[in-house]
């Protein structure tokens, strides 16, 4: 699993003009799903980013977590994390899960998020969506369970 985590102080994603899931305070976190991931690799992927503490605290230091400030999360599944360009210009994603794989993963992961307490929006899996976000810091943090970044 890859993951792309984007501190924001607000964000949503739209479909076709209709907005499917918005937040405040919190991570937008891009998600790519690999062959190998597992329920077990989504939770602990999302414990992760639950736990990272990259908030700040009253003295303006990346001290906190997402619990300790009540941050939302927006969940958008991204195959795109997976390109490979080792041949060229034009990047082959052979290397996402497919989507039966892949779709019941994002949930499980959402879900996780969920079940630790937070207010959790997703995307639409396999629509072409919007994304509009202001980053806040701005803080990005680039995560893997495969070794990658």
């Amino acid at each position: 699993m890859r993951a792309i985590c984007q501190r924001v102080s607000r964000a949503q994603v739209s479909v076709e003009g209709r907005v499917v899931g918005s937040i405040g305070l919190g991570w937008v976190i891009l998600l790519g799903i690999g062959p190998n991931d597992t329920e077990a690799t989504a939770a602990e992927l999302a414990d992760r980013i639950a736990t990272l503490r990259v908030f700040e605290d009253p003295a303006g230091k990346m001290n906190l977590s997402a619990a300790d400030v009540g941050a939302e999360m927006l969940v958008i599944s991204q195959f795109t994390l997976y390109a490979d360009l080792s041949r060229g210009r034009r990047p082959s994603f052979v290397g996402a899960a497919p989507a039966a794989v892949a779709e019941p993963l994002v949930e499980r992961f959402a879900a996780s998020l969920r079940e630790r307490g937070f207010k959790t929006e997703t995307g639409e899996f396999g629509a072409m969506m919007d994304v509009e976000l202001v980053n806040d810091g701005p803080v990005t943090i680039v995560l893997s369970t495969d070794g990658w970044g």
